[in-house]
């Protein structure tokens, strides 16, 4: 297989993936993510929907302006004002594209959009022709393309080339596809629609079903040139197709696939391990490719094998997807340089402000700890990251106490501003709900903690702990997160993350 075809890669981590629930990003850290993305390889970046807000296209317009080395990519429907106001947004990128969308299947034209088919087909040729007007890159999608009839998708398809579209892509928007029909909707529109060799054909899957990966490879063995993914597979619902995931099945299986990427794989992990901290979803441990246990080997023959050939149990290193072969032990005299190049190596690219604030942390952490692992240095930087960058509450001190047939005792001392507050409750069921119940008295502000989560960054008793937390505030769900090797500071650390979070109108 010397002539390998190669496929193009369309991350949507930054809006797509941003429309996760509580996973919105501000400026700042959708800059650090497109950073990133670059860095990784990536070959189009969809940068977000610029007439979704004012925030949305300042941020487009950032990464467009300031990012070069791969296409920057605005979403718009069919409009002339959303098509303005991404051109707006791109147009200073060094490869701009518009990707604008229509939704084509019967269910939408019926319920959403009230249109006839014939008025489908002239506001997509409409929307790309204004594109068109401003770059010649221009990217077409057909939303819901997987449940459209196939002869209506082959017109809309051929009439948006037609047009000027160079790039078709053809949308599971609900994850309801299965990799067979994916494959055959391919070769259909390749076989039935004349002009489709002037354009790239590419696909967004879904997850609904746990199949966003494998549709996706069935288009490209069916013909596709273009994959749209995010980073540890986030996006609405179930997520989209993981862009680690299709890479490394390319990659690894380049015995059975006659295809290539220009991702740097060993970027992979530590792309993860940043798109995690700053969204504060983290990645489940038995995640393919970049979770905590895929190259964990705990029963008794995988380790046996494993010992005499690593290929027995393993299909990839480690280290060819960016995880590190030994967990460097830092300490308590380890400098800031030091620090930072082992965050850098883990993903973490510090600024100077950035770097003083975790190596203070650092420092009261090596006073606490003897040895301090890879993990510890994550979960630090992950809290530095995810943190509003003005906070208008921080804990001073904190007391609480706990025992059987008495109720919970917590004392929580907050500054905001030159001021301390103090505010003691014996009120709550255990002390996390004691916690909870302070902080709301003192900051007045009232949160519904929906998802409560704590794990180790490392291993041992002294490892630090990460609790995660998912609240609601005014019909909005926000994520925050806190680490500390106390429990109930950590968990204290998070619902004042999650606090200003709100009062700074994140």
């Amino acid at each position: 297989m010397a002539d390998r075809k190669q496929i193009r890669i369309f991350d949507t981590t930054l809006r797509d993936g941003e429309q996760s629930p509580g996973a919105s990003m501000n400026l700042p850290e959708k800059l650090e993510v497109a950073q990133a993305l670059l860095t990784l390889g990536v070959d189009i970046i969809e940068a977000g929907f610029p007439i979704a807000s004012p925030g949305d296209f300042e941020a487009v317009r950032e990464i467009a302006n300031n990012f070069r080395g791969a296409a920057i990519c605005g979403l718009a429907r069919c409009n002339d004002r959303d098509i303005d106001r991404a051109w707006e947004a791109v147009k200073g990128a060094q490869d701009p594209r518009i990707h604008v969308f229509l939704a084509t299947s019967a269910i939408h034209r019926e319920f959403k959009l009230k249109m006839t088919r014939e008025e489908i087909i002239g506001r997509a040729v409409a929307g790309v022709q204004r594109a068109v007007s401003y770059c010649d890159d221009v990217e077409f999608s057909p939303e819901d393309a997987a449940r459209t009839e196939a002869d209506f998708l082959c017109e809309v398809v051929e009439a948006a080339i037609a047009a000027g579209a160079a790039t078709v892509n053809i949308p599971d928007t609900v994850g309801y596809a299965t990799p067979a029909q994916m494959g055959k909707v391919i070769e259909m529109l390749i076989n039935r629609v004349p002009n489709i060799d002037q354009t790239v054909i590419s696909v967004h899957c879904h997850n609904d079903l746990g199949l966003a990966v494998a549709n996706s490879l069935a288009a490209l063995e069916a013909g596709a040139g273009q994959i749209e993914c995010t980073i540890n597979g986030i996006g609405e619902r179930a997520g989209n197709c993981a862009l680690e995931e299709i890479v490394m099945a390319i990659h690894t299986r380049s015995d059975y696939y006659p295809y290539e990427t220009g991702i740097n794989t060993k970027r992979l992990a530590p792309t993860s391990r940043l798109v995690s901290a700053i969204t504060g979803m983290q990645v489940q441990r038995n995640k393919a490719i970049v979770g905590r246990n895929a190259f964990a080997h705990e029963a008794g023959i995988h380790q046996d094998g494993m010992l005499k050939e690593r290929t027995t149990y393993e299909i990839m290193r480690p280290e060819d997807v960016g995880f590190a072969k030994t967990d460097l032990v830092l300490g308590k005299h380890s400098g800031r340089a030091a620090l930072a190049d082992r965050a850098k190596s883990l993903g973490f690219q510090l600024t100077g402000e950035q770097l003083r604030s975790v190596f203070e942390r650092f420092k009261e952490l090596a006073d606490r700890k003897k040895e301090i692992y890879d993990g510890d240095i994550v979960a630090l930087v992950q809290q530095q990251l995810h943190n509003t960058p003005d906070e208008e509450w921080s804990l001073v001190r904190f007391e609480a106490t706990s025992s059987s047939g008495s109720p919970p005792r917590v004392k929580i001392t907050l500054r905001r501003g030159e001021e301390e507050i103090t505010q003691e409750t014996s009120e709550g069921d255990g002390l996390i709900d004691a916690a909870f119940l302070a902080t709301e008295q003192i900051t007045g502000v009232k949160l519904i903690c929906k998802d409560y989560r704590v794990r180790s960054a490392t291993l041992g008793h002294d490892a630090l702990g990460e609790v995660t937390l998912e609240v609601e505030h005014n019909g909005q769900i926000h994520r925050a997160r806190g680490v500390s090797t106390d429990t109930v500071e950590a968990t204290v650390m998070a619902i004042l993350d999650a606090v200003n979070r709100i009062v700074g109108g994140k």
